[in-house]
């Protein structure tokens, strides 16, 4: 492979996204103390600075990969600006007293809330498109998210956890699958319907689409979806399982295992108490770990049974298929637990936390900002929206059964 052969292959927005977050990722190491944060208020002069270095750096790595892709560069600034401005907004509503306390839903929920507001009402322009690229910013998040998925602290507070994940994965991928493709939906959009109810929701659907080659709008479909689900379950299932009168370690597992995205599952989790909280990240964490595993299994189905059946799997069809982001997903989490003492892995995991969440913030912003209900409630995604239903559906009932029989005599 020539020079300019081997620069082309990395000049990918895959490549990129796990240059950016390893480079954040090393700077935390690096100097954890000088990293900035999302702001929670407005009202200091650190809270100001976090925001301008945010922004900064923001820029520098959204112009930086649009130059490299050749993508449009004009207007970049004043599109983030603005996307920036709605996630903090989002922010600073998900951490007041009184919705903190009434609702608990975290930041990522008002980010896709309010770009859902805009883009159903007014509309979005076309100088606020530029710096509208969730997919981009959910890699760098993902990448991020390696550094918080440590083996040893997973192994250590329970492999029943794993097993879990590995069993209501395999079980649940399979059925997902088996009933949108029952329904008459697409072979691409099933595959990723069933990534994101089985494995980890958002992740694990981006995962799919770029193993898959999938189309973006279906990919934005599936995570409306997926967000749109979250919020009531919730909100009910931690009272379902206090009605069935589960235990912590039982219901944590269940909801953990259930509930797609790691925010929601943080907050029900936690209405049950810290043990149920334990639980149901354990067994979250457990289903990331999975993500490099699926997408390697998805790359080889691909090739497979993909769109023309004619592909052979062969170590450069793989290669090329699979998404290269969750390389960086499983590097980031080699580094932070193998070679890194525990508890400075645990103190610079929390600085790269607070920046995964914002990428996540940004991200979610732009996926309401891209998403009108018109779409999501079309007669095409009629089949779509009730395979996504009837698997999650799967989802809880063999969940729970799993769980109870994994957990139901541990005691925290």
């Amino acid at each position: 492979m020539t020079r300019q052969r081997l620069l082309n292959h990395f000049k990918t927005e895959d490549w990129l996204a796990v240059a950016a977050g390893l480079l954040i990722m090393l700077l935390a190491i690096a100097m954890p103390d000088w990293m900035p944060v999302l702001p929670k208020t407005l009202d200091t002069i650190s809270s100001w600075q976090n925001i301008i270095i945010l922004l900064a750096g923001l820029f520098v790595i959204v112009y930086s990969a649009c130059k490299t892709l050749g993508r449009p560069t004009r207007g970049i600034l004043p599109s983030l600006l603005v996307i920036f401005a709605v996630a903090l907004g989002a922010q600073y509503v998900a951490t007041s007293p009184v919705i903190k306390e009434t609702t608990g839903l975290e930041s990522v929920f008002f980010a896709v809330a309010f770009g859902l507001l805009i883009s159903n009402t007014i509309g979005v322009p076309k100088w606020m498109r530029p710096a509208l690229q969730s997919e981009f910013y959910v890699k760098i998040g993902l990448v991020l998210l390696g550094t918080t998925v440590i083996f040893g602290e997973i192994m250590q507070a329970g492999a029943l956890g794993l097993i879990q994940a590995l069993v209501v994965v395999f079980c649940v991928w399979n059925f997902g699958y088996w009933i949108a493709r029952k329904l008459g939906v697409d072979r691409e959009m099933s595959t990723m319907l069933a990534s994101a109810v089985s494995i980890c929701g958002v992740s694990a659907a981006i995962a799919t689409c770029g193993a898959i080659k999938g189309d973006s709008k279906k990919l934005s479909y599936v995570i409306s979806l997926v967000l749109v689900v979250a919020i009531p379950m919730m909100y009910f299932m931690p009272y379902l399982a206090q009605w069935m009168g589960l235990s912590p370690e039982v219901g944590g597992a269940w909801m953990g295992g259930t509930i797609d995205t790691t925010g929601a599952v943080v907050a029900s989790g936690s209405v049950l108490g810290e043990t149920a909280a334990k639980y149901s990240v354990i067994v979250k964490f457990s289903q990331n770990v999975l993500l490099g595993l699926a997408a390697f299994a998805i790359s080889i189905y691909w090739s497979y049974k993909g769109k023309d059946h004619r592909e052979k799997p062969t170590v450069g069809v793989l290669w090329e298929r699979f998404p290269k982001f969750v390389l960086g997903f499983v590097l980031a989490s080699l580094i932070f637990s193998f070679a890194m003492p525990l508890e400075t892995a645990k103190s610079v995991g929390g600085v790269t936390k607070n920046l995964q969440n914002a990428f996540f913030a940004i991200a979610f912003v732009c996926i309401g900002l891209e998403t009108r209900f018109k779409d999501i409630f079309n007669k095409n995604f009629k089949k779509p929206l009730w395979g996504f239903l009837i698997a999650q559906a799967f989802n809880i009932v063999l969940t729970l059964i799993v769980a109870y029989l994994l957990f139901a005599h541990v005691s925290d």
